[in-house]
């Protein structure tokens, strides 16, 4: 239990090893079913309400027990441990828009919390193999987010306008540089990654350096929701208009 739960383990995690695979292909999986079933989830009240609380227990009972884990192993910190990075940020806006149903809620997490959560499951900044507590809770976290987030559109797929792809991303703005300016100098803290890159080898790191950086991480937001609503308004609001 203290090697499962503790800080350290000899099981390093291998990107494309067979656990990364299997529980990326089990977060796909989870996409695929519920676009597969939206018609059902969408008509289907009760189906529709067990699982929206069922993937509201699952964040909140992640989060909460990452932040048990950081406490009752002596290593929490304000500046690494608040969920503050965007993919914590997407999870505490899914927990409010499943709670909630709040259009605002629904359309952040949509925008924030299907790409960034799927592309920190490709690449993730973890160290630990499946033998330990952290690639559970990690790897349960960014699956239900991106889940959570399609479940919440369902039921008015018509909220996710080009409207809102601009004020999620002028949200998104004012939020990086209010972390960017003023909480990690303040903190020395590095979410979001605007201090430096990740440890890790991701996608972050051919974004290129100083201004760069931040252009091309705006860039690539922007043309990221833009191509969400794009997808969504193809595929799912106008195959939904010419359904009986």
């Amino acid at each position: 239990m203290d090697s499962w739960f503790g800080i350290t383990s000899e099981q390093y995690f291998v990107p494309f090893s067979t656990s990364h695979i299997i529980v990326l292909s089990v977060a796909l999986l989870g996409i695929i079913l519920i676009l597969l079933f939206r018609e059902r989830l969408r008509k289907a009240t009760r189906s529709f309400q067990i699982l929206r609380w069922v993937l509201f227990s699952v964040l909140v009972l992640c989060e909460v027990s990452y932040q048990y884990w950081t406490i009752s192993n002596d290593i929490w910190y304000f500046a690494g441990h608040m969920p503050l990075h965007l993919c914590g940020v997407a999870s505490i806006t899914a927990m409010i828009g499943l709670l909630t149903l709040r259009k605002s809620w629904i359309q952040i997490s949509f925008f924030i919390g299907i790409v960034p959560s799927f592309l920190a499951l490709v690449t993730p900044d973890m160290p630990f193999d499946y033998h330990h507590y952290r690639f559970w809770v990690f790897f349960i976290l960014h699956m239900t987010i991106p889940w959570a987030s399609l479940l919440l559109v369902l039921p008015k797929p018509g909220i996710i306008s080009l409207r809102s792809v601009f004020k999620v991303f002028g949200l998104l703005v004012a939020y990086a540089v209010a972390i960017g300016f003023v909480l990690n100098p303040l903190t020395g803290s590095n979410y979001l990654y605007l201090s430096q890159l990740p440890t890790a080898d991701t996608l972050l790191s051919f974004f290129g350096d100083g201004i760069w950086y931040y252009l091309n991480l705006g860039i690539t937001a922007l043309l990221l929701f833009l191509l969400q609503y794009f997808l969504w308004n193809q595929f799912v609001i106008k195959k939904q208009k010419r359904l009986p």
